[in-house]
């Protein structure tokens, strides 16, 4: 899956995902009004009007980007209606062949990740069955339980050909805290010195990278979240881990721009993939936008992923 994604990546000229977070107050009223007749004002109602607005925005904009990153929690705040939306903004994209990211920051003991990296990346067996649950091309991964939670994912990946990112420095403000933490590993050879928190954890995604190869292909099966706000640290984890993929997070509403993001890329501008979610999804409600109006919400999605890809590519075209 991970060279399924470069290939894309290369056919569409654009790094780019395009995260598919619908709140509520992301979606136009005319949307809203006709779920609502339809469905009343409940979560079934929500359910159907999300739909309606991932739908519309995918349709504008498949043709000029290789992913999508659905949000799972921005589904399941609406209960069931809103995980069966999720189910079918996940079929639907794949019908119009995009690969989807499933941005479900999952990660518990053993046996718990195993149930979570079957019901998103592998098939369940239900008596002499087996089944795809929500059947995402890549999941991200929260490290945090360290590799009891990690190696179920590598097992379905291996099994599936798909793959995971894992999250080692995040986009938002606060992350700091904890993952710029100065920590030492107490193993021979390390010589004593404090690395930040996030550094170990980039070397041991470099190593379970090194395990889950494809037959073919400079990328891992298993990549790595890092946001584009962090561009320093994006440079050092670049180095860090030469075969993973960077899943960059953080891009327009969160403030990171493409001038940022140069060192996420590879010599080849390959080997990372930029985020934008409400830069794209509510586009229109952005003033350079305003013109589209909530009837051509689809149309502003298109217009700023446009913008999105000529500001990307002058960044890594002047990097060269």
């Amino acid at each position: 899956m991970i060279n399924r994604l470069i290939a894309k990546i290369r056919e569409t000229n654009a790094p780019i995902v395009a995260g598919l977070d619908p709140m509520m107050k992301f979606v136009p009223e005319h949307i809203r009004k006709a779920a609502f007749h339809e469905l009343g004002e409940t979560l079934e109602g929500a359910g159907e009007a999300i739909w309606r607005f991932n739908k519309g925005i995918v349709d504008a904009i498949w043709d000029l980007v290789p992913a999508v990153k659905p949000q799972i929690a921005m589904y399941e705040q609406f209960g069931i209606p809103g995980l069966i939306a999720f189910k079918k903004t996940v079929d639907y994209c794949k019908e119009k062949g995009l690969v989807v990211i499933g941005d479900v920051k999952r990660g518990d003991i053993g046996s718990t990740s195993e149930a979570y990296a079957v019901g998103h990346l592998g098939k369940v067996q239900v008596g002499g069955s087996f089944h795809y649950g929500f059947d995402e091309d890549f999941a991200t991964v929260n490290p945090y339980l360290g590799s009891d939670g990690v190696k179920p994912f590598l097992n379905v990946c291996g099994e599936e050909k798909k793959g995971i990112f894992v999250l080692v420095k995040t986009s938002n403000p606060s992350s700091g805290e904890l993952q710029d933490r100065l920590v030492t590993t107490g193993q021979a050879g390390d010589g004593g010195d404090p690395r930040p928190l996030y550094e170990l954890v980039g070397s041991q995604v470099a190593a379970w990278a090194e395990e889950c190869m494809p037959e073919e292909g400079a990328y891992s099966y298993v990549g790595a979240v890092v946001g584009a706000t962090y561009p320093e640290q994006g440079r050092i984890l670049r180095k860090i881990m030469p075969k993973s993929f960077i899943l960059v997070p953080g891009y327009g509403a969160q403030g990171g721009k493409g001038a940022d993001l140069v060192h996420f890329f590879d010599k080849d501008g390959l080997g990372a993939i930029v985020n934008s979610s409400r830069g794209i999804i509510a586009a229109y409600q952005q003033e350079q936008y305003a013109r589209f109006g909530g009837e051509g919400y689809a149309d502003a999605a298109r217009a700023a992923v446009l913008a999105m890809r000529e500001d990307i590519a002058s960044a890594l075209n002047g990097a060269r």
